[in-house]
């Protein structure tokens, strides 16, 4: 049972979310706003916000970024009118995962949240190991040897993206839109200054290294021929 809070003071467009999360076999839990959101949160287990920005008491901002001040990774779906590059900027600075403007396409955002559901699960279910590395989802933990480094969140999904499917090239593009999200006001700048971090990470690996496909993206390339790549449920 995937639980979806939806935080919008809209009562009818509220109650419209909910009904279509409930035609995809989801479990929407309603808040008017953004405070009885967090006091939800404080509660019970949710997979997933959907959230409102103008809102009573507590706006989308502020419950974003008390969520992710609480170290909670749960992915945010934020909806907004507002759709000026202003707004969208404060959007990802106070945490979210995915933007979408007002009025609502609903099977765009099914579409969107699936997709960060499936993000959100890989992260949470699996341990990656390749020889003698491992990615350890729980902690966001790249080891290898003697060696534990804990990645940013961004640099673990990136690595991990890669390292899961050795010697597949991802474009630029898919890269952004799968750990940035679709409407990010990040650049490509930001993707390079990620690889060149985790190249310095995995300077002395043995089992992998990110490789750049000119013209392309980027792939993990495994360096010995008895590596292989295993996902295990933790």
């Amino acid at each position: 049972m995937i639980k979806i809070l939806v935080a919008e003071d809209d009562a009818p467009l509220r109650k419209l979310f909910c009904t279509v999360l409930t035609q995809h076999s989801y479990t929407p839990i309603e808040a008017e706003d953004g405070q009885v959101a967090l006091d939800i949160l404080g509660k019970e287990h949710i997979d997933l916000i959907i959230s409102d920005i103008m809102m009573p008491n507590l706006d989308g901002y502020e419950l974003t970024a008390a969520v992710r001040e609480a170290g909670m990774e749960t992915p945010v779906l934020m909806i907004s009118a507002k759709d000026s590059y202003d707004y969208k900027q404060e959007g990802f600075r106070s945490g979210t995962d995915d933007y979408m403007v007002k009025p609502v396409n609903v099977n765009e955002m099914i579409w969107r949240v699936q997709a960060l559901l499936r993000r959100s699960r890989s992260l949470q279910e699996h341990r990656l190991t390749i020889g003698g590395t491992s990615l350890d989802s729980d902690s966001f933990t790249l080891s290898y040897e003697d060696k534990q480094i804990v990645l940013p969140p961004k640099e673990f999904q990136l690595l991990y993206k890669l390292a899961a499917s050795p010697n597949r090239t991802f474009t630029r593009n898919q890269i952004m839109n799968e750990i940035w999200g679709m409407d990010t006001e990040s650049t490509p700048h930001t993707l390079e200054v990620h690889i060149g971090r985790l190249r310095e990470h995995l300077r002395d690996n043995k089992d992998l290294e990110i490789v750049t496909v000119r013209g392309l993206g980027y792939k993990a390339r495994l360096l010995t021929d008895d590596s292989s790549a295993t996902n295990g449920h933790l």
